[in-house]
């Protein structure tokens, strides 16, 4: 088994890893919200997220639940939840994800069976420095079929095409934002005053919503 670490992530990859193990550890840490783990055929990262990555992804997150408030949009913010397929070889913890389009179908489910039940119609990825695993491959053989990466003071919006991401200015599963408008609310976040930025966000999206 190899080793190796990104301490600046706090990230660490272990090789030939087999899938029993994977279970077992998702069984061990089931009741944590960290660290959160990712299995691509023998290869698992285990990922423990700082403060500030944290920051970025509760507050991305919030974002989209008052979005969702003032388009009266029903959607089904279910966080961290695993997603695994054991038939794949492949099994994911993304930072936080969100329903939309097939809210209705997971609204009464308290375990999400990835073998069965949709993917999540939006992930989001926060991605302070580098990623050590790939996890676009993953998401996209489990079928997720659009991603939010923030990275770098950009965010960015990929739709999965043909079993392959491409980057788009806006969102299919949440019109009318776009990259653009999401990095400057999300980077807003960080020096407004929380009840100032809340205020911020609902008279945009009111002001969007007069526009649409």
């Amino acid at each position: 088994m190899s080793v190796a670490a990104n301490l600046a992530e706090q990230r660490v990859v272990l090789r030939n890893v087999s899938w029993e193990t994977y279970e077992r550890l998702l069984k061990d840490l089931e009741n944590s919200s960290a660290p959160r783990l990712t299995f691509d055929r023998g290869v698992l990262e285990i990922m423990s997220p700082l403060s500030d990555h944290e920051q970025y992804n509760c507050n991305l997150s919030l974002l989209i639940e008052v979005f969702a408030e003032e388009f009266d949009i029903d959607i089904g913010n279910l966080g961290s939840t695993t997603f695994k397929r054991e038939d794949l070889d492949r099994g994911f913890e993304p930072d936080s994800c969100f329903y939309i389009q097939n809210e209705a179908r997971i609204r009464t489910k308290r375990r999400i069976d990835a073998a069965v039940d949709p993917p999540p119609d939006l992930l989001i990825e926060i991605d302070l420095t580098s990623d050590s695993l790939n996890k676009f491959p993953i998401f996209a053989r489990l079928g997720v079929p659009e991603i939010w990466r923030y990275s770098g003071g950009n965010l960015a919006i990929f739709t999965l095409h043909r079993g392959n991401y491409k980057e788009q200015d806006s969102s299919p599963a949440l019109p009318p934002l776009t990259a653009a408008d999401l990095t400057k609310l999300l980077e807003s976040s960080m020096t407004m005053k929380r009840t100032a930025w809340l205020r911020h966000l609902r008279a945009h999206f009111r002001k969007l919503k007069s526009r649409a």
